[in-house]
């Protein structure tokens, strides 16, 4: 597994491509180089963050992640399993979501965690974290970027970085999804590094899961 704090090895070698590649993307780089993206280096605690912040603002989401591991303490399987379903919703978790995390707490223990996630492709990772209750396409590419710091990822479903991208590109006005999947086209095969640029183009603080 990928080493808390630790960096993509590739991020170099993407920032020069891109920036060479794509001059507007290019100038987002010179303004917001650092930090850079990093792993939390717990796929777990980056599966249940990615719940907690599924359809809610990053500042409410920081705030539920925030009750949530005063509650837990350490965010692992067992922390979790340990609180009953109200306590989970006392954080400011919807009903959904408090069992969503209970449910995937549950298939953790139950052998989730032996999987070999960096020997997978992309598409399992995707297609295994799916199958599971609450997980989307949109949580399991937050966790190919911040979890297992895969190059190639595009989440066109991301609100941050289609305003990012609405904002760079076309002076913040709407883009459609072939737009913006076009526009992502160059940016290929790093991006994961174009996407970070968009939430940076955005909001200062760096993104997290």
């Amino acid at each position: 597994m990928v080493e808390a704090g630790a960096s993509p090895e590739w991020w170099a070698t993407a920032k020069q491509c891109l920036s060479a590649a794509d001059p507007t993307l290019a100038r987002v780089i010179e303004e917001r180089e650092e930090p850079s993206l990093t792993s939390r280096g717990d796929l777990f605690a980056t599966l249940v963050k990615s719940i907690v912040g599924q359809q809610i603002s990053t500042k409410a989401a920081a705030t539920v992640w925030g009750r949530l591991c005063d509650l837990v303490g350490p965010v692992t399987d067992e922390s979790i399993l340990a609180r009953t379903h109200e306590e989970l919703r006392s954080v400011g978790l919807s009903n959904r979501k408090a069992e969503y995390v209970a449910g995937i707490a549950e298939a953790w223990r139950e052998g989730l965690n032996l999987l070999e996630w960096e020997s997978m492709s992309d598409e399992e990772v995707v297609q295994t974290l799916i199958a599971l209750r609450g997980v989307g396409r949109w949580t399991a590419e937050m966790i190919l970027i911040f979890s297992l710091l895969r190059p190639d990822v595009f989440p066109i479903d991301d609100l941050g970085v289609v305003r990012g991208m609405e904002k760079v590109y076309n002076s913040s006005e709407p883009l459609s999804k072939p737009e913006l999947r076009e526009i992502s086209e160059s940016w290929k095969p790093y991006r994961t590094l174009g996407s970070w640029y968009m939430w940076r183009a955005i909001d200062p603080e760096p993104v997290e899961y």
